[in-house]
């Protein structure tokens, strides 16, 4: 279902960016599965042809494009695997627009053509062990020291954390300040910065290609220069940007549904069962017609979503909507699928195995469900 703002200029860049995966990504992904790793030089290879952060200004290497060119990104990534998307989309769509919407103009000429490039792989480190969902409970400190932070604290779960050339790391830079969220701040760490180590790759259920791991902050010095924004201001930073980082995951759902539906139906109509296709049988026909009926639901209300962020609406509401329902939808599509295969779809040869164990993760991270539905409520003066 193609959406009312997508033109002709769009859907060529569609069309280019899926003849470069056709080539350089959908034959590896399985590799890249199995080595737990997506290759650095495939950072490059998105890089040189436009497709990481479209939307970065030119000045600073990009094409100056809207949120539109992001979602066809997400949806063709996505497309190839959830693996691929994830730390990809992290990098182009939740990471890098911090460093545009609040880095000094030093700030962007230093890091936004590394992130266009792929030369310079983004983080960003918010949850901690024993603090999720929590964000103004996060124990990671800066304590600033004449020109530099120390920085102390550990940053687990982290997409893209063992390739990471930058992090914005989440930290505390007045650990008394009362309430807690208003002592918040947002620093960049390097690579290379004494005291900043990648901790171990963490071995997730599924997503197996994508990078997830811990980061390990001891004594690091980070110049003050790498402050963005302003100091304490960090929580309001996040809860500004999280309406972005919860529409591109409701994207990454939603094209995770379709692409799972897609896969079901052409093997129904293949396999045989009693003399003829499985796809004859009502059962079948009702399950398919039930998830079909759910996926064009999300699919309207993705678009119209898309629509209005473009145009600078404020939806945390209905973004919180569509992040809880498209995930928990997707979970549901993912059983129905994996049931309709028979035996042969816990076997890992087939596709969808691999998006079952995939998708679980998208109803906690970014948000976990009851979060939420939590958000929701306070929209709704409850």
């Amino acid at each position: 279902m193609r959406a009312s703002f997508i033109t002709d200029e769009q859907e060529l860049f569609r069309k280019s960016l899926r003849k470069m995966l056709d080539k350089e990504a959908y034959p590896f992904y399985d590799e890249w599965e199995a080595n737990r790793a997506i290759p650095r030089d495939f950072w490059l290879k998105m890089g040189e042809n436009g497709f990481l952060c479209p939307w970065v200004e030119e000045a600073y290497g990009g094409l100056g494009l809207d949120f539109s060119y992001s979602m066809i990104l997400i949806e063709e990534l996505e497309r190839v695997g959830q693996g691929l998307a994830s730390g990809m989309c992290l990098h182009s769509d939740i990471v890098s627009p911090y460093i545009s919407t609040l880095g000094t103009e030093v700030q962007k000429q230093k890091w936004l053509p590394g992130c266009v490039s792929g030369d310079l792989i983004t983080a960003i480190g918010m949850t901690e062990p024993g603090v999720g969902s929590d964000l103004a409970g996060v124990k990671t400190t800066a304590r600033k020291d004449g020109d530099t932070y120390i920085l102390n604290g550990e940053k687990t779960f982290i997409t893209n954390g063992l390739t990471a050339d930058i992090a914005v790391i989440v930290c505390k830079t007045d650990p008394d300040a009362v309430p807690a969220h208003r002592g918040i701040s947002l620093l960049v760490v390097e690579k290379g910065m004494e005291g900043f180590k990648y901790g171990k790759k963490l071995d997730k259920i599924g997503m197996h290609s994508g990078d997830t791991g811990e980061l390990i902050l001891e004594d690091v010095k980070v110049p003050v220069a790498n402050l963005l924004g302003e100091e304490g201001k960090g929580f309001y930073y996040l809860m500004q940007n999280l309406q972005q980082e919860r529409l591109v995951v409701a994207i990454q759902c939603q094209i995770e549904a379709e692409e799972m539906l897609r896969i079901t139906i052409d093997y129904v109509k293949s396999r045989k069962a009693f003399g003829q296709s499985i796809s004859k049988f009502q059962n079948t026909q009702f399950k398919i017609a039930e998830m079909a009926t759910e996926i064009d639901i999300g699919r309207t209300y993705i678009n119209q979503l898309t629509a209005r962020h473009i145009a600078n609406d404020d939806i945390v509401k209905e973004v919180s909507m569509a992040k809880w329902w498209i995930s928990e939808m997707a979970k549901r599509v993912a059983a129905e699928c994996l049931q309709l295969h028979g035996g042969y779809g816990y076997m890992e040869e087939y596709e969808i195995a691999r998006r079952y164990r995939d998708i679980p993760v998208a109803s906690i991270y970014a948000g976990t469900t009851e979060i939420m539905k939590t958000i929701i409520a306070k929209k709704l003066d409850l």
